[in-house]
């Protein structure tokens, strides 16, 4: 007892990282999305003025730095605007990467192509459990291999989704009708799928346009099927998803339990969290990136340094294992937030980090001519503690997939 007493002592004496009360200033999002969107008025930008706890990182040596890691080939980060579509900008991302790797091809394909067809699967899901399954913006990475393999999928030059001069995605008139209109299907029992899925094409037409059925790619037509089997050559079943969590037997498959995962996919592979960090690790370096999930929201996540790390008076990163993961997940703690690219690693000061490339608008604070516009740089213990889940091609991983077999 008096070994684990003075152990605590030193752990105490040696805590480097403060905590600071940060005011919120306005960024990217109030400062350029929003003045994007006609009907948000300069003067409803700058009200916020409540503060928040976050790790204080000024004067720390941070690899912040584009420059710094080896990385993978990835196309421009782009933003998702005022739209819950994170988990689509990141695999999109996640899958362009995957194709220059196998074939070498450089594409861009387009988010809202699979945004439009996922929420249609939605509204189907709805109707058949008489308005018990979840309806909102958010989803996870399975859910593009899952679109894409009933709907395809088309160049972003194609359909971008982007009307009336928009320059960034704006959903959120475009959801709360659709939303508004689920909500008086289950209140009078409207319960006709093809009623309810037209009119909900016929918002997503009016807000982001009406997505191809046909299109031309280098002098050939395609359908979006023919365009991602023939032209791409991409298998969505050659996509897997990765967790780790105590609450379920590892080398199992599981359910992520989140409202994201509203279909309620058990697809999830668990594995111990030195397998999840070491899969990561090895691919990353081996060529592949990995569309990644978990928590942006915690003290240690800074929009101004755009590093991530867990402070030492949250928990230090000794301690960080499997029963700390478990139990921020359990107490929602740690929350399903946001989907990432992950692209990139270095080692710096005796740490790992990795480039993360990012479609929201906390990582576009900075100058928008820097190479760091639109990138996060997570050390390696942010990710054993708060990212969640990945995605990742099964050629990286075929040997921790036999143990499941």
């Amino acid at each position: 007892m008096l070994a684990v007493l003075l152990s605590f002592g030193e752990t105490a004496q040696n805590n480097t990282d403060k905590l600071i009360m940060k005011t919120y200033e306005p960024g990217f999002y109030q400062n350029v999305i929003l003045r994007d969107i006609q009907h948000v008025k300069e003067k409803q930008q700058t009200k916020e003025t409540f503060k928040y706890p976050e790790m204080d990182q000024k004067g720390m040596d941070l690899p912040n730095k584009v420059s710094l890691y080896k990385s993978v080939w990835y196309n421009p980060p782009i933003s998702q605007g005022n739209a819950g579509t994170c988990w689509c900008y990141s695999t999109t991302s996640f899958l362009e990467s995957d194709l220059n790797r196998m074939y070498g091809i450089k594409v861009k394909l387009s988010e809202p192509y699979t945004v439009y067809w996922e929420y249609i699967e939605k509204a189907k899901e709805y109707v058949r459990t008489r308005g018990k399954s979840n309806f909102d913006e958010g989803s996870e990475s399975n859910a593009v291999t899952r679109i894409m393999k009933q709907y395809g999928c088309v160049p972003r030059s194609e359909y971008n989704g982007l009307l009336n001069g928009l320059q960034y995605p704006n959903h959120a008139e475009m959801f709360k009708e659709m939303n508004n209109f689920l909500k008086s299907v289950k209140q009078n029992n409207i319960w006709n799928e093809n009623f309810v899925v037209e009119t909900i094409k016929s918002i997503e037409n009016k807000y982001i346009g009406e997505p191809p059925t046909e299109f031309t790619v280098d002098g050939k037509k395609y359908t979006p099927m023919t365009y991602m089997k023939d032209y791409l050559k991409l298998n969505p079943d050659d996509y897997v998803d990765f967790i780790s969590l105590k609450e379920a037997p590892y080398w199992t498959q599981m359910e992520y339990k989140v409202p994201d995962n509203w279909w309620h996919s058990k697809d999830y592979y668990n594995v111990p969290l030195d397998v999840f960090m070491d899969i990561i690790d090895n691919a990353i370096k081996d060529g592949y990136s990995v569309a990644i999930g978990g928590d942006v929201s915690e003290p240690g996540f800074s929009r101004e340094t755009q590093c991530a790390v867990i402070p030492s008076f949250d928990i230090p990163q000794d301690y960080i294992n499997e029963d700390a993961r478990q139990m921020r997940f359990s107490n929602e703690s740690t929350t399903d937030d946001h989907g990432m690219h992950l692209v990139g690693y270095t080692t710096y000061k005796g740490n790992k980090w990795y480039l993360i490339k990012d479609s929201s608008s906390g990582s576009r604070n900075n100058d928008p001519n820097a190479p760091e516009f639109g990138y996060y740089f997570f050390r390696a213990d942010y990710i054993k503690l708060k990212m969640m889940d990945f995605m990742i091609h099964k050629s990286a991983v075929e040997k921790y997939l036999k143990k499941f077999e």
